[in-house]
Formats: structure tokens, C-alpha cells, sequence
């Protein structure tokens, strides 16, 4: 099992999208939470499994939510560089380390 890091700034997306799901629905945002805890799980489990999106770079779905997990694998550790709405400009996280 591999360590998983968060960018600040992918950590930062995480509670924005996190908060914005509790005011969505109270309750949705924990899940929310939950979800992306699955899938780091899942990573950290299989960390070749995620599609690779631009170089080392690659994408791991988030169920029930439209959001992917971008992360790169080092050294045998997992950084996640996004939480990135499905939704959203697809390439705005680019040059995140």
C-alpha cells in the first residue's frame, strides 16, 4: 500500500467541492469525502490502475460524483495533484507537482 499525499491546492478543491455538496444536501458532502477516501484507497491499493492522461500523470474516477483523482506515482508514493470537477476546464492543473 502506497503513501497518498494531497497538493495543497488539490486539498484546497477538496474541501470547496466537499462544502459545496453540504449545501447542496446536508450529509452529501461527508459522502462525498468518503468517496474520494475510497478511490485514494483504491490507488494506493493498485497505483497503475488510473488511465494515464499526460505523461505520468493519471485519472481515477470518483463514484457517484463527477470528479477524477489526478495523480502522479513517485518513488512509490501517490500525489494527488487534483480533485478535478468532470465538469470543468480539463487541463487547468497542469504543471502541479
Amino acid at each position: 500500500m502506497a503513501p497518498v499525499s494531497f497538493h495543497p491546492l488539490a486539498e484546497r478543491e477538496l474541501k470547496d467541492a466537499a462544502r459545496y455538496y453540504d449545501l447542496e444536501s446536508l450529509g452529501l458532502g461527508q459522502a462525498f469525502l468518503d468517496a474520494v477516501q475510497r478511490t485514494c484507497l483504491s490507488i494506493s491499493d493498485h497505483p497503475q490502475s488510473g488511465a494515464v492522461v499526460l505523461g505520468g500523470i493519471r485519472r481515477r474516477l470518483v463514484r457517484r460524483f463527477p470528479y477524477a483523482l489526478l495523480y502522479s506515482v513517485r518513488s512509490g508514493r501517490i500525489r494527488v495533484l487534483a480533485v478535478m470537477s468532470l465538469k470543468r476546464r480539463p487541463m487547468y492543473w497542469v504543471g502541479r507537482e
